[in-house]
Order: structure tokens, then sequence, then C-alpha cells
């Protein structure tokens, strides 16, 4: 049995540093063309929308829509070929998001029919979530989830604490306002807690009663102290990372956020 590693192609290499690695020369400008395609294509996709401008120029548009269609295309299928293990970067969140960035528009050539004009629809607003693809060329960005995920913990407790508060202010004025003022049920009294603790303030409900006004106010001032909560839990998680910038991608999973001095991948373990 032959235990010998794999030889790559030295092209695959070389691909794979232009696509996934943004450090090289080659790998920037690849990302700097990439994003700006994305988001000329959402642009594209926007103005589609809009009825008088696709009346005038929707065969421009839809011209415009296949030619980002058939690079992504390309873009997807070198990502493919770059990595040894196509499948597990298929089924990332990143490949994922690759493949629903073309699928649209390919879909949308199987359903003809005027009766299935809204499916159509629905697969072209699909097209807008081709701006996620900007995500994995930013690195504050991954710098910013990997905060988040640091913090999920925190952040869960923290909303779970909000969420039994606004449970009790939102029964309690249901109590003192009752259905007369708008407080029909208990469900309803609670969104009004959430609008007014949130600082949003609709101003669809509101408190009839002086001791009802009371609680509201009570209930907006801490409001302001409450939001800032999830920002400071985010803030120190963002500085305890913000020193271990990470940049080496996987050749193996494709996985990305290594270490510069990793040397083998922490996900499948494979060298770098």
């Amino acid at each position: 049995m032959n235990n010998a590693p794999k030889i790559r192609a030295p092209w695959r290499d070389n691909l794979h540093a232009v696509i996934f690695e943004a450090e090289t020369p080659a790998g920037k400008w690849f990302d700097i063309l990439l994003i700006a395609s994305i988001l000329a294509s959402v642009v594209a996709v926007m103005l589609d929308s809009v009825s008088s401008i696709s009346t005038k120029y929707g065969v421009f548009l839809n011209t415009v829509e296949w030619f980002f269609t058939i690079v992504f295309s390309i873009e997807y299928v070198l990502r493919l070929i770059c990595v040894d293990r196509p499948l597990l970067y298929a089924t990332s969140f990143f490949g994922i998001v690759d493949l629903m960035a073309i699928i649209p528009t390919y879909v949308s050539l199987l359903i003809p029919g005027s009766e299935y004009l809204l499916v159509i629809r629905i697969l072209r607003i699909l097209r807008i979530f081709r701006v996620l693809k900007l995500v994995q060329y930013m690195g504050e960005a991954r710098l910013l989830m990997k905060a988040m995920r640091g913090s999920s913990k925190k952040i869960t407790v923290f909303l779970f604490a909000v969420l039994t508060l606004v449970i009790i202010l939102g029964s309690l004025m249901y109590l003192i306002e009752g259905e007369q003022n708008g407080f029909t049920s208990i469900p309803r009294s609670v969104y009004w807690a959430i609008v007014t603790l949130t600082t949003v303030g609709y101003g669809d409900i509101s408190p009839q009663t002086n001791i009802g006004q009371v609680l509201a106010a009570c209930i907006m001032i801490l409001g302001y102290s409450i939001i800032a909560v999830p920002t400071g839990i985010v803030t120190v998680e963002l500085s305890h990372i913000s020193g271990r910038r990470a940049t080496k991608s996987c050749r193996n999973c494709s996985a990305e956020g290594h270490d510069n001095d990793a040397v083998f991948c922490k996900y499948c373990s494979a060298e770098l």
C-alpha cells in the first residue's frame, strides 16, 4: 500500500495562492477585481428591479447579468480545482454562497412560461445575495466574525436576560393599562416593551395612565444602558484577537484563518 503524499501540480499551488491568499500581489488584484464584479452585479440586479430602467435597458442588464454569471461560474470551478478536497469547500459556508451566486440565473432558464414569472422574479432577487461573497475578501470582516463567534455565549445570555425583562415589563404594562388603552394582550404588550426598550418608539401603542407613563419612562432610560452591553462584549473580544491576525489558507480543505507561522491545518491536519 503506497502511503506517499500526493504531489500537487505547481500550477495548482500558484492558482491557490492567487485565489485564496490575499497577501500576494496577484491575490490582491484578484480580490479587487472580484469585489468590483460583485458590486457591479448587485447594482445591475437592483437597477433591473426598477420598472422604468428595466423597460429601457432590460436587454443590456440581462447581458450584464449573464456576463457576471459566467465570471462567477469560472471562479467557482477554479476554486474547486485548486483545493485537494473540493467537496469540503463546496459544502462550506463560502462554497454555498459562491454556488448561490450563480444557480438562480441557470435555474431561471429551466422555468419557462408566464405562469412562472413570480418564481423567476424570486430567483432574480436571490442574486442580490452575491453581496455575501464580499465577506470572504475582507480581512476585517473575518476578524469581526471571529469576535462574534467568541462572544456568542455571552450575547446569548444577554439576549435571554433582555427577553425575560421585556416579558415582565410587558405583562406589567398589560395589567396597568389594559385593553381600553390598546394593550389588548400580553404578547402585544411585550411587543410594546421591545419597541420602547430598544428606543425605536413607533408610537402605535402608548400608555395613557400616569403609572404607565412612569413605567414607560423607566424602560426608555433602561434601554440606553442596555444597548451598550452587546457592543462592549464584542469590543472586548475584538481586543483579544486583534493582535493575532491570521491569513494562511489550507490547500486541502480551503479553510482560512491560520496563523502565519502555522505548519498544519487546524481543521484537516494537512500540511500548509
